[in-house]
């Protein structure tokens, strides 16, 4: 069972895109809308873990001020 909170705290959701540097070879993830949400890591587990911790740090300093909603991800062809 995912814990649905810490202490009083109940748990935040926030969506995130993940992006593979191929020059790095890393996968590179952040929160759209939320500038100084983003990270790195060699695998995307590691990503999810280093970018949960900037999260975390980002919300000691308050809620944050969204720059954009994120929305959806959609396919499109074209030739």
């Amino acid at each position: 069972m995912v814990p649905q909170s810490i202490g009083e705290q109940p748990l935040r959701t926030f969506e995130f895109v993940v992006e593979r540097d191929s020059d790095a070879e890393l996968s590179v993830g952040y929160v759209p809308g939320w500038p100084d949400a983003r990270t790195q890591g060699s695998d995307i587990e590691e990503l999810q873990e280093n970018l949960g911790e900037v999260i975390e740090m980002l919300l000691e300093d308050g809620e944050p001020v969204l720059e954009s909603e994120f929305i959806d991800v959609r396919t499109i062809q074209a030739a």
